[in-house]
């Protein structure tokens, strides 16, 4: 069974830090492509970073990019975000989320895939 519990949210200055991480109770997180998505206050969840599960690849938006840094530690079991430059706008709720399918390669997450519940993160400016 697939748990995916993120942790690392919190209040911060709008130009400060944070890191986020992402682990699996079961353990299988190192086989699989994973990624951060985030929901702020009254808009849809939208992409924020994807690694594959090799960690040799990762992809970003492009409100995001230059700023946050997505990782893993597969020996952890562990996907991190490192956000910097935080802003006001990045203020919403982030998941952690890792694809279904063991060793698969694409960044498309959809609902069948296993997210966790989520950390809030508030910027203020």
């Amino acid at each position: 069974q697939v748990q995916l519990v993120e942790s690392g949210g919190g209040l911060v200055q709008a130009g400060g830090s944070l890191t986020l991480s992402c682990t699996d109770s079961g353990r299988t997180l190192s086989k699989r492509t994973a990624g951060w998505f985030r929901q702020a206050p009254g808009k849809e969840r939208e992409f924020v970073a994807g690694i594959r599960w090799s960690g040799g690849s990762t992809y970003y938006a492009d409100s995001v990019k230059g700023r946050f840094t997505i990782s893993r530690d597969n020996a952890k079991n562990t996907v991190y975000l490192q956000m910097n430059s935080l802003e006001p706008e990045d203020t919403a709720v982030y998941y952690c989320t890792a694809r279904k399918s063991l060793y698969g390669s694409t960044y498309y997450f959809s609902e069948e895939d296993y997210w966790g519940k989520g950390t809030l993160v508030t910027v203020s400016s």
